[in-house]
């Protein structure tokens, strides 16, 4: 198959913040940086060197009968070391992505042996989420969760022909790894994304901006977890990523509208809260769509006054998610990057196609201390109906509201023993 050229963009991130001027914030990008580029060493011993080990510990009788087939656990051990290799290869394709659009040269160092264990944990759950947002076979997933979205949104603005929908603005927080945004720029809609996490960040900024086709790359999504599978083929399936090209489907959806999907596109990081609770965020936005967002939130009211800053007046936002909420076993520090766990991968991030990234405000993790966004103190938790009421009190009137009607996992292998299983809530509410 012949390749297609990946989306041009400016390898430049914009705005007046400047990480490498506030030694945290550089410390933070540095270390989400280097544990892209050690996913490979770094798996290969705490993943399988680590497990050879232990199997050769027991007694030889034992780890001879398991060595020789049918169970070949060593054998094993050489096709998942084979597995994080393949998937080592997104991972230091996403690093390099990332130097130079941080204006790193390749040759820079500055960066390297500054991760922690906590980053490396977020670079192997932003590969996994990768199998989510950009595989075929995640589509019920990313089926459950955004067709009630773009339902939603289509339903609202049924009136609006196709070729017009370019006008009407929407922002996704907590935007992942672009899939969302991208599929309500393909749908037609002007769409900006923001996100927190760096390491979503530099993940989307490459999938969404510097992949040359669909399923240009391997990923081994169930690799490096020995847990639940029926079978060792179950725990080495592979998955080709992407399952659409980004720039080849976006000029695709361009050939109807005014506007071409490349000026629809945007994308800003940093932390939500501090970046549009502004002046000049404010009645911004036709739509706010939020997926396993605002169980992010540690004060939900942050959020929701942000959200109605940033509408314009009869403006919705649609929301779809659970109320696992992130901070309940701790409070938040302020300037600390939010990591994607993986019970709950509350996704993150995108830099779309001739994208801006805006950080005139705050930083992919933290932010100036005037404004401490989600990193202010103090957390609370909300059942779903104190939730209603309280967006019903801060200025919405419900719409729609529905809980239980769909079922869907996230990052979820179907072929697992273990099945986590989310009902979430769903809901659309009018800004009064």
């Amino acid at each position: 198959m012949a390749e297609e050229a990946p989306v041009e963009t400016s390898a430049e991130w914009g705005g007046e913040f400047d990480p490498f001027a506030d030694p945290e914030e550089k410390s933070v990008l540095y270390a989400a940086l280097d544990s892209f580029y050690q996913y490979r060493s770094a798996a290969h011993y705490q993943i399988t060197h680590v497990r050879r080990e232990r199997f050769y510990s027991l007694p030889s009788a034992h780890w001879e009968l398991l060595a020789a087939p049918p169970f070949s656990i060593i054998s094993n051990l050489d096709a998942v070391n084979d597995a994080i290799d393949t998937n080592a290869d997104i991972s230091e394709a996403i690093h390099r992505t990332a130097q130079e659009s941080f204006g790193l040269g390749l040759n820079s160092t500055d960066w390297m042996g500054s991760t922690t264990q906590s980053d490396m944990d977020r670079t192997r759950s932003t590969l996994r989420q990768i199998y989510r947002d950009w595989s075929a076979e995640a589509l019920p997933e990313r089926h459950a969760c955004f067709t009630p979205v773009l339902r939603a949104l289509n339903n609202e603005h049924v009136s609006t022909p196709d070729a017009q929908k370019g006008r009407i603005r929407v922002l996704v927080p907590g935007a992942g790894l672009g899939r969302l945004v991208f599929e309500l720029c393909a749908a037609g809609y002007d769409v900006e994304g923001n996100e927190i996490s760096y390491h979503q960040l530099f993940a989307s900024n490459f999938l969404l901006n510097q992949t040359q086709r669909a399923e240009q790359f391997v990923l081994f999504p169930w690799a490096l977890t020995f847990s639940n599978h029926v079978s060792r083929a179950d725990q080495l399936q592979k998955v080709m990523v992407p399952d659409v090209h980004p720039a080849t489907a976006l000029a695709a959806a361009s050939e109807w509208m005014d506007v071409h999907a490349f000026e629809r596109l945007n994308m800003t990081a940093g932390d939500f809260c501090v970046l549009y609770k502004g002046e000049e965020h404010r009645n911004s936005f036709d739509a706010v769509a939020t997926v396993f967002f605002i169980n992010t939130a540690p004060n939900l009211i942050a959020y929701i006054e942000t959200i109605k800053n940033c509408l314009k007046p009869g403006g919705i936002w649609i929301n779809l998610g659970p109320l696992l909420w992130h901070w309940e076993s701790g409070v938040p520090p302020a300037r600390q990057d939010m990591g994607k766990d993986d019970a709950n991968e509350v996704k993150g991030d995108a830099r779309g196609a001739k994208e801006r990234v805006d950080t005139e405000s705050g930083s992919a993790s933290g932010q100036k201390p005037r404004d401490l966004g989600i990193g202010e103190a103090g957390v609370v938790e909300l059942t779903d109906d104190e939730v209603m009421r309280l967006v019903e009190h801060c200025g919405f009137a419900s719409e729609q509201h529905e809980v239980g009607k769909i079922a869907t996992g996230y990052v979820q292998d179907p072929k697992s023993m273990l099945q986590n299983v989310y009902r979430p809530s769903f809901w659309v509410a009018r800004k009064e």
